[in-house]
Order: structure tokens, then C-alpha cells, then sequence
């Protein structure tokens, strides 16, 4: 989809939407330049318009707070940066952090415009058809950026058109939860009804789809179930200034049950799977090829939603390891002790083979899907997505291509063909190694692919998926698990996760976990920890909406010893695989949602402020 420009889009662009200055701009006329006839003349101009919608889409190039940093999955080793200072507690309603406020409204205001207009393209320019599939595009937009403002910000203020520049900004205060909840729901239902289940056109993926449309559904009844929204009693002086309650003041066991159903809908479609590397005629099954490539491929069935103009090159450089990349977004102890053994067990299981201490001995086939000889023995004999997800001291580089490549990244001592990692103390990626500033001993790997050359900022293209299939069974056997958890269903579809990952299913590791609510929560959560990690802030709003991302555990980050200086002992220094902490982060409750920005409740004061802030 090729985004041009008009002037009048730009506009459209650059003025971001906040009730507070709706009079400033809601009514805003195109400029002299590219007059509203014109806009609505040609198709160019029309897709054009739609197109800048999808641009507003987040893409996670590295810079969302809550994919990098905001959790106990991953630090942000810049200490100046806005997620660092938000889990030190260094941020207030003018801070300007993680602020998507005034962009999502800019796009629910573009959506109505177009929604409003698209019909006026002459029939030889555009069919019936295509205005009625661009309208219900535009439809599921909008409800996708309520959806994220609901996501971050709690209740939001609902519109249902564009507001007129006379607008009496006081009349618009935020709505109560399950209303907005139910609105975003007949948002999607709208869009849903003039979209296809998934684009089988490669010219239309990236495009959404009524897939996307009940997923989106699938994760807010999720999130409309989850305790931080579900009868939380410390939202229970949260009123508009008229004392409309804006949180539901009771729990609602059915909320469980509906989620459920919701994302049974999406696999019931039946458009989507899990991708495996067979898809791609990689000969038989691997587990590693499987959940590596799912994220390096153009395009494959697990994606529901994706951003098709995403640029994958800035995430790729900002989490790979020096030299030739930036090595600043790095996975914390906490991530690397949620991967299961290859056994299916988890770390702290006696029957697991866990051994925390010495260097390995014979390696895994495989010296991209297992441990080498001579590797930590806590990285040895874990499961294929800890190898594909995470970079560890001493473990081969992804970004490299050539032999001179791979030994760019390693000393001379250490060069051997492969491209081992040094986070340790002096080695390339360390401490004192020029352009390297990795604070965990530990880099990503997820979403990188063998084919990139960050050394030479060569970088393939893939793109951003928002939602995939394994995260809608997740989402159904959570809920499933809390509203009916003797349902088969659960074993069934979490099995599907762990197999597709190469792990033998819950009930053969655990099955003691199989109709015990509480373990298998557990089970499920921690599934989801690890196949999600890295991912669209994924773990982070699935802490704040299980209100457990305040807990200590969750806010203590323990990477390795990377300050302990080896002494030119390298990959033998043993000093460094210590637990060490790296912080201890800050919580209030008040951060379970951002602040809206002051100066947008200044300017209208129907707008309450969340609480604590």
C-alpha cells in the first residue's frame, strides 16, 4: 500500500486529536492546495487518505514502552530513556511518556471523514463494492485505536462522529467501562460484516479482515474479564465530575465465559493456524525453524493482523549485540528463567535436569536450535523458543551472514566461524566494548533473522505482527480455564502451543495441573509469558490487567554479573553467570494506567483525570 501525501493528509496528520483542542482543528477545511472536491475525486487520493489512517498503526521499532522495558521481560539500557524513567517512578500527567492519546483520537476523527466521504469517488473510479470493504476498513480503525486508548487509558470519551468546531468540549466526558466496552464491540461488528475472514491476495495482506475483527473482540472481552477491570475496588471513587462511575463495581464471573466464547469465535472461523516450518517446504518439522521463522516470513496463516509497511530494521539494530548494532534493548533474567526445559518442565521442577552452574558438555545437534559445547550449562538443554527468542554470552549471533561477519562480533581469541556473543566485561558486546551498553548479559532474538546483515544495516523485510493465532488460543484457554476448568478444551489448545514448540502437552508433564484452576492458571500464564515474550507489550498488559505487575517479584530485574570484571579470562570467567539485580523498579497502583495528558483535561473539563494522578 503506497501512502501519498496530500497536503490536506498531512494536516490531518500532523493535528493530533485531544478533546481539549477540538475546537482548534475537529473542523479544519483542506487547505488551498488540495480543496475536499478534489480529495474525493480520484481513488488515488481516496486510498490515500485510508492509507494514512493504517499509518497510524503502532509500529514497534524498538520504542514501545511496553514491548521493551515497561515489564519484567526487558530493560532499556539508555537510563534517560522515557520507559526508564516511568519504572523509576520519575513521570507525571505532563510528562509526555508513552503518550498515544491525542494520535488515536486523530485517527477516530480521520475514520469518521472518510467514513463520511468515500462515496462522493465517482463510480468509474471506485466500484460500490471496494467503497463498502474501504468503509468497513476505516470502521475497524477506528475501533482499534478505541480499543488501545481503552487499553491504556482506561474509559475513554465515546464519539460517534466528527465534532463540530463549535462543540461545547464540557459535554464530552469520558464513558463508563462497559460502555465502552460495548461500543467497541458494535464497532467491530460493523466492520466485520463487509470483510473477508483473512485476505488470500497478497497485494491486500496488512489489510484487515473480519479475522482481526473478532479478535480484537476475543482480546478486549479479556481484558473486560481480568481483575484489574472486573469489580477492582481501587476504582471505586472513579466517577466523572456528575458521579458516574466509570468501573464496574462488582465482579461478573460471566465476563470469563463470554471471553471464552470470543476467542472460540476466532478459531471457529477456521482461517487461521499455527505456521510450522513445513509450511515452508523445510522438510520435516523443527520446532526451532517453527517459532524462529514465524517471524522472519513475509506472510503466513498464523497472522490475524499485521503492519505491512513496518521496517524492521530499527528493531533488529537496536536489540542485537555490538559492534554493528545499538545492543540497548536487552532480555532480563527474569525472561530466561520462564523457558521450560526440553523436557516440557520448568526450571524450578526437581525432574526438570535444570542445572544452574558449569559449562556444558556435549552440545545439541543443531548450533542454531540448542546449546554448544562448552555453553553455561543454565542456557543447556532448555526449549527451542529460549534458543530463537533470547541472545545469551557465548551462543552464536543471528545478524551475520558471512564467516568474517560472525567473527566481526567475536575477539580474536574466541573467533571461530560462528559469531559467539561476548557480553561479558571486556569482550565485544560488554561493559567497556565501544558502542555497547547491554545491562542484563543478555540480548533478543526474536524476530531477527539469519538472512540480515546488521553489520553492514542489511535487513529483510517481515511484517509487525500485532495479533497471531497462538495468542487467540491463549486468550481461550485462560478464560476458559477460569470459567469452566474442567473443560478438555484446555488441554487441547494449550497442547497445541507447547507442540507447535516442540514440548510434550501439560497433562503428560504436569497432570495434576489438568481441572486444578489454580496450577493450571499458572501453566497458562507462564505459556503465555514465553510464546508472547517480546511481543506487543504482551506480557506487560497482561500483568497490569491481572493486577500482578505491582507484585515483587515482577518488579525486581535480575540479569548477569555484567560489571564483574573478567580480566581478560573471557568465556571461561565464571564470576559472571551470577544472578545479579539490576533494579529494583517503582510501583504505585496509579500506574496500572497512564495519566491523560494535563494539558488536555485543562482544556476540557469534563475529562477526570485517572486516579492517583
Amino acid at each position: 500500500m503506497k501512502m501519498k501525501r496530500s497536503n490536506h493528509i498531512c494536516v490531518a496528520v500532523i493535528l493530533l486529536f485531544s478533546l481539549g483542542s477540538c475546537k482548534k482543528y475537529l473542523d479544519q477545511k483542506p487547505d488551498n492546495l488540495l480543496t475536499e472536491e478534489q480529495l474525493w475525486q480520484t481513488r488515488a487520493n481516496a486510498e490515500s487518505y485510508l492509507n494514512n489512517i493504517y499509518a497510524r498503526l503502532h509500529n514497534n521499532d524498538g520504542g514501545d514502552y511496553a514491548t521493551i522495558g515497561a515489564s519484567d521481560e526487558s530493560s532499556v539500557s539508555i537510563g534517560g530513556s522515557g520507559t526508564r524513567q516511568m519504572v523509576a517512578g520519575n513521570w507525571n500527567p505532563q510528562s509526555y511518556i508513552g503518550y498515544n492519546w491525542s494520535s488515536y483520537y486523530a485517527g477516530i476523527r480521520q475514520s469518521f471523514i472518510f467514513e463520511d466521504n468515500i462515496d462522493k469517488v465517482p463510480p468509474t473510479q471506485m466500484s460500490d463494492s471496494l467503497k463498502q470493504q474501504y468503509k468497513a476498513e476505516a470502521v475497524f480503525l477506528r475501533g482499534w485505536f478505541f480499543w488501545k486508548l481503552l487499553e491504556q487509558y482506561g474509559p475513554f470519551v465515546k464519539l460517534t462522529e466528527t465534532v463540530s468546531q463549535t462543540a461545547d468540549a464540557t459535554k464530552y466526558p469520558r464513558a463508563p467501562f462497559d460502555t465502552c466496552v460495548a461500543y467497541i464491540n458494535e464497532i467491530m461488528d460493523k466492520a466485520a460484516a463487509h470483510l473477508p475472514a483473512a485476505w488470500t491476495v497478497s497485494g491486500n495482506y496488512g489489510r484487515v479482515t473480519k479475522g482481526a475483527a473478532l479478535a480484537v473482540k476475543a482480546q478486549l472481552a479479556l481484558w473486560a474479564a481480568s481483575p484489574l477491570w472486573n469489580g477492582n475496588p481501587y476504582f471505586n471513587n472513579f466517577k466523572n465530575n456528575d458521579g458516574t462511575a466509570l468501573a464496574p463495581a462488582s465482579y461478573d464471573a460471566s465476563k470469563w465465559a463470554t471471553a471464552a466464547a470470543a476467542a472460540k469465535a476466532v478459531i471457529d472461523l477456521g482461517a487461521f493456524r499455527l505456521f510450522t516450518n513445513v509450511d515452508e517446504g523445510k522438510g520435516a518439522f523443527d520446532p526451532y525453524l517453527s517459532v524462529s521463522d514465524l517471524f522472519i516470513t513475509s506472510w503466513n496463516n498464523e497472522i490475524i493482523m499485521a503492519n505491512n509497511k513496518y521496517g524492521a530494521w530499527g528493531w533488529v539494530k537496536d536489540v542485537s549485540p555490538s559492534p554493528g548494532a545499538y545492543n540497548i534493548y536487552n532480555a532480563t533474567q527474569n525472561a530466561v528463567d520462564a523457558f521450560c526445559m526440553s523436557n516440557g518442565r520448568t526450571i524450578d521442577d526437581p525432574a526438570s535436569g535444570y542445572v544452574e552452574t558449569g559449562f556444558a558438555g556435549a552440545g545439541d545437534t543443531s548450533a542454531w536450535g540448542g546449546h554448544l559445547r562448552g555453553e553455561w550449562n543454565m542456557y543447556a538443554h532448555r526449549e527451542a523458543r529460549f534458543y530463537a527468542y533470547v541472545q545469551y554470552n557465548m551462543h552464536p549471533v543471528l545478524p551475520a551472514i558471512t564467516v568474517d561477519d560472525k567473527n566481526f562480533y567475536s575477539s580474536s581469541a574466541n573467533q571461530d566461524g560462528t559469531g559467539r556473543v561476548e557480553y561479558y566485561y571486556s569482550g565485544k558486546s560488554g561493559q567497556v566494548a565501544a558502542n555497547s551498553s547491554n545491562i542484563t548479559g543478555y540480548g533478543i532474538r526474536k524476530g531477527v533473522s539469519p538472512a540480515d546483515n546488521i553489520r553492514n544495516d542489511v535487513v529483510g523485510y517481515r511484517p509487525q505482527i500485532l495479533i497471531r493465532y497462538a495468542e487467540i488460543l491463549l486468550d481461550y484457554v485462560e478464560a476458559l480455564n477460569e470459567s469452566d476448568p474442567s473443560h478438555p478444551d484446555i488441554v487441547t489448545y494449550l497442547d497445541m502451543v507447547r507442540a507447535r514448540a516442540g514440548l510434550p502437552g501439560i497433562e503428560t508433564v504436569y497432570p495434576g495441573a489438568v481441572g486444578n484452576q489454580d496450577q493450571m492458571r499458572k501453566y497458562i500464564l507462564r505459556e503465555r509469558q514465553v510464546e508472547l515474550c517480546f511481543e506487543n507489550g504482551d506480557r506487560y498488559y497482561t500483568l497490569v490487567r491481572r493486577k500482578l505487575l505491582g507484585n515483587a517479584e515482577n518488579q525486581a530485574i535480575y540479569g548477569m554479573n555484567v560489571n564483574a570484571n573478567d580480566n581478560g579470562q573471557g568465556f571461561s570467567f565464571t564470576a559472571f553467570y551470577t544472578r545479579t539485580l539490576f533494579q529494583n523498579r517503582f510501583w504505585n497502583d496509579k500506574m496500572y494506567l497512564f495519566p491523560i495528558y494535563q494539558t488536555d483535561i485543562d482544556n476540557d473539563n469534563a475529562i477526570v483525570q485517572n486516579p492517583g494522578w
